[in-house]
């Protein structure tokens, strides 16, 4: 799962008019953020193995600290927790620690039993939709396609760089899921963390892009 995760982060903006589509993505896609890093540290492994799925090749063996459900639904705390703080908004706090816990649940359709539920122990889950291209494309194509609408009719653009801007962000990420799907597997596991870093760059896209475009929602007007 990629694009899906990016796509509740667009749709969120109807939730929450007040919250940057960066932040957005920042929750939905924090586990994943988190992960490249872990690999580079060695807290967490992943093999390469062509053929492992339909999707991707890749076989997670341990990925506790980011992936296991006690460590998302923490993740999810700390990040609603550090947001309420700073804005002292109990909506949009909620709303953030709902996408961070999305992810594993996403997560859960696609995946092998894979997922950790605890830090520790060894109980797994996974709904195994990656063994099939054609399933996994009629899931998180839609999804992302539904996100990006209810965004873009809930926004509009300030000038050249809102509108040109959001196609540019909603084209890469379609690219870069192509060549997830159909291209050839990663070279090594430290190529696959070192480009998992410049997944932060997509965060800052939507920041910028939000900053371009003004919300049409009537909460919009609404003191923070």
């Amino acid at each position: 799962m990629f694009i899906g995760h990016f796509a509740l982060g667009f749709a969120a903006k109807t939730a929450t008019p007040r919250v940057s589509l960066g932040t957005l993505f920042l929750a939905a896609q924090f586990i994943d953020l988190l992960w490249p890093t872990f690999l580079l540290l060695g807290l967490e492994r992943v093999r390469i193995e062509p053929g492992a799925t339909a999707v991707t090749p890749l076989v997670f063996e341990h990925y506790p600290w980011s992936h296991s459900l006690l460590a998302v639904i923490g993740w999810a705390v700390l990040l609603a927790g550090l947001h309420f703080l700073w804005v002292r908004e109990r909506r949009s706090a909620l709303l953030l620690a709902a996408l961070v816990v999305s992810h594993w649940l996403l997560d859960l359709l696609v995946h092998r039993p894979d997922l950790p539920l605890l830090p520790w122990g060894d109980t797994v889950a996974g709904l195994r939709l990656w063994a099939s291209l054609p399933l996994t494309l009629m899931l998180e194509v839609p999804l992302f396609a539904l996100g990006v609408w209810l965004y873009a009719r809930s926004t509009r653009a300030r000038d050249a760089a809102g509108r040109w801007g959001l196609v540019g962000l909603v084209l890469f990420l379609f690219v870069i899921y192509a060549g997830n799907v159909l291209g050839s597997p990663p070279p090594s596991v430290a190529a696959i963390a070192w480009i998992g870093q410049l997944q932060w760059l997509l965060v800052l896209w939507g920041y910028w892009v939000d900053r371009h475009r003004q919300c049409l929602l009537p909460a919009a007007a609404l003191p923070a």
